[in-house]
Order: structure tokens, then sequence, then C-alpha cells
């Protein structure tokens, strides 16, 4: 009976855990989906300088820990990924969507909350810079 009881507990949880993550909305999934693929790309791109775990060096490489900063000038970080700015060098093989994806994983990574970049904003973004 004990074991019929944990194997029923089990099952349930699993359910109560897959109902949970089934009912998650179209915008979380699309948020971990970008922070996903910006992973991967901060981690080709941007951790080199910036740090695994966005420290930055210095006054050389600005830490990516500073939500302030990032919220304050959200409308012009795709620009400063895409055409870099004073030490950083520009990323111009970036495509509009690769630096939503990289901005939603910093902007959701290192103590921020930034919610997800979307493609519109960034191509908005990108039109003003270009």
């Amino acid at each position: 009976m004990t074991r019929n009881t944990s194997l029923y507990t089990g099952v349930a949880l699993l359910v109560i855990y897959l109902l949970f993550h089934a009912c998650q909305s179209e915008q979380a999934i699309r948020t971990a989906q970008y922070t996903v693929n910006g992973q991967k790309l901060f981690t080709a791109h941007c951790q080199n300088c910036h740090g695994a775990k966005g420290e930055g060096l210095g006054t050389l490489y600005p830490p990516l820990t500073d939500s302030t900063f990032l919220l304050k000038h959200r409308e012009q970080l795709p620009c400063i990924v895409k055409n870099g700015g004073s030490e950083m060098p520009p990323n111009p093989q970036l495509t509009p969507i690769e630096v939503a994806y990289v901005l939603t994983y910093i902007g959701n990574s290192f103590g921020n909350e930034m919610g997800i970049f979307t493609l519109e904003e960034v191509q908005q973004a990108l039109a003003v810079c270009d």
C-alpha cells in the first residue's frame, strides 16, 4: 500500500507540474526562448569582455549588473550592441533578432529584470541609429 501511495503521489505531483508549465503564457515561453538563444550569443560575442557573470572589467568594460543604467538606456541598447560605443567593438554580424535575443538574456540575467526585447522594439531602435 505504501508503494502505491508513493507512486500515486509522484504521478499527481508530475501532473500538477505539467499543468503549471503548460499554462505558461505565450509571452513567458517567448521570453524563455529569447533568453536561451541570447545566452549562446552572449557567450560567443560578449562574455570575453563583460565576463561570465556580467561583472565587466573595471572601467574598461562596464558591468552588465547595473540595472539602473540598462533601464535608463533601454532604447539605446540595440544600437550599442550592434554598433559598439566608446571601447566596445561593434557587432555588425548580429541580425536584429539576435540583438533581441542577447538583450533579453542580459536584461534578465545578472540581477536584471527587464522582460523581453521584442524584434519590433530592436528594429525600431536600429532604424534610428543606422
